[in-house]
């Protein structure tokens, strides 16, 4: 035993031990964020057809005692938010039996939805919807066509 060298055994992690954590938590969390995002944004957008839903629902009350979608006091034409305030609905009174109904996103986090910038629902029951660019997303965004 005279020939060994006693050790002794320090506690606590190396910097290259903590560098390689931190390391890999960076690259989970560059993966899993935005996922977690798009998530996120595609579980709000129920928001705006809930809501143009809804004030479909109170226009068609009104149309069913008055005849006519104009002057409808439960649902004033112009601008009003979703329920969880995620988008503005647009009410345009088109005729006395029609209308259409626009949401769009009121802010972050549904402004960076590229997918589904704008959701339209009419009288006559059609859906549709438009990405950013323009293009039609009624599929991705309605669930169906």
């Amino acid at each position: 035993m005279r020939g060994q060298r006693h050790r002794r055994r320090q506690a606590g992690f190396t910097l290259i031990e903590i560098i390689v954590v931190v390391t890999i938590i960076s690259i989970l969390a560059a993966i899993a964020y935005p996922s977690y995002i798009s998530y996120a944004q595609t579980a709000k957008r129920s928001d705006a057809i809930s809501g143009m839903t809804f004030m479909a629902q109170q226009l068609e009350r009104c149309y069913s005692q008055n005849f006519t979608y104009a002057g409808c006091a439960q649902v004033p034409a112009g601008v009003s938010q979703s329920n969880n305030k995620y988008y503005n609905i647009n009410l345009t009174i088109t005729g006395a039996s029609s209308y259409t109904l626009v949401a769009t996103a009121n802010g972050p986090p549904q402004s960076a939805d590229t997918q589904c910038a704008s959701f339209t629902m009419t009288s006559g029951g059609g859906q549709s919807a438009l990405n950013s660019g323009g293009a039609d997303a009624t599929t991705t965004c309605w669930g169906s066509k």
